[in-house]
C-alpha cells in the first residue's frame, strides 16, 4: 500500500479537518435534499445554476485523480476521500470504527435517503460496504490486512435510519485473519458477516 506523505504538522490537520468537514456536510445535506424536494421547476432551475457556479468555484485548483492513501511525517492517516470513512467523501455515511478492551469493534451510523435500495430499506451493496469496513478495522486490530472474502446472510430487509454494526475476530489461520459481525437496527439483526481477511506476505 503506497502512501503520499503530507508534510504537515497537527495543526494543519486540525485547521484543513474544520474547514472540510462542514463543506463536506453540506454537500451531503444538499445530496439528502435533492432526492426529497418538491419544489417547483423555476427554483429547481435557480438550484442547479447555483450549484453548477460553486463547482466551478471549487474545480478551480483541484488535484489529478482520486484523493488516495495520505500520511503526515508522524504516521496520521489522510485518507478524506475513501468512501466509508472520507471526511470529504459526502456519499461516505461516514463510518466511525470504536473499540472496547474485550475485542468488540462498533460503528454506529444513521442512513438516510441516499442509501436507499428498496423503498424505505438500505441497498444491500450498502450493508455490504459498512461491514466490510467494520470487519477490516477489526481484523486490522490483529495485523494489517486486505479482504480476501466478505460472505453476508441478509436476515431481513434493513430500515433506513439508525443502525449499528459490530465485528470480532472469530481466529486466524496463517495469514488469514477470520472475523465475524453483524448489522442491527432497533429490533435486532438484518445481516449477518464473515470475513477472511490477508495479511500482505512479508519479504
Amino acid at each position: 500500500m503506497q502512501y503520499v506523505i503530507e508534510d504537515i504538522d497537527a495543526a494543519e490537520l486540525a485547521r484543513r479537518r474544520a474547514i472540510y468537514v462542514p463543506l463536506t456536510e453540506a454537500v451531503r445535506d444538499l445530496i439528502d435534499a435533492t432526492i426529497r424536494t418538491e419544489v417547483d421547476d423555476t427554483v429547481i432551475t435557480q438550484v442547479r445554476d447555483e450549484i453548477a457556479a460553486a463547482t466551478a468555484k471549487l474545480r478551480a485548483e483541484q488535484i489529478v485523480g482520486s484523493y488516495g492513501l495520505r500520511k503526515t511525517p508522524v504516521g496520521d492517516s489522510v485518507s478524506w476521500g475513501n468512501v466509508a470513512v472520507g471526511l470529504r467523501n459526502a456519499i461516505a455515511p461516514p463510518i466511525m470504527v470504536e473499540s472496547s478492551p474485550d475485542g468488540l469493534h462498533w460503528a454506529e451510523l444513521t442512513l438516510g435517503a441516499a442509501y436507499e435500495g428498496p423503498t424505505g430499506l438500505v441497498h444491500g451493496g450498502i450493508g455490504a460496504l459498512i461491514l466490510d469496513h467494520v470487519l477490516g478495522a477489526t481484523a486490522k486490530s490483529v495485523a494489517p490486512s486486505f479482504t480476501g472474502t466478505l460472505t453476508l446472510r441478509y436476515r431481513r430487509g434493513t430500515p433506513l435510519g439508525t443502525l449499528r454494526a459490530e465485528a470480532r475476530v472469530d481466529r486466524t489461520e496463517g495469514r488469514k485473519v477470520i472475523v465475524t459481525g453483524t448489522l442491527s437496527d432497533a429490533d435486532g439483526v438484518t445481516i449477518e458477516a464473515e470475513g477472511i481477511f490477508i495479511r500482505p506476505e512479508t519479504s
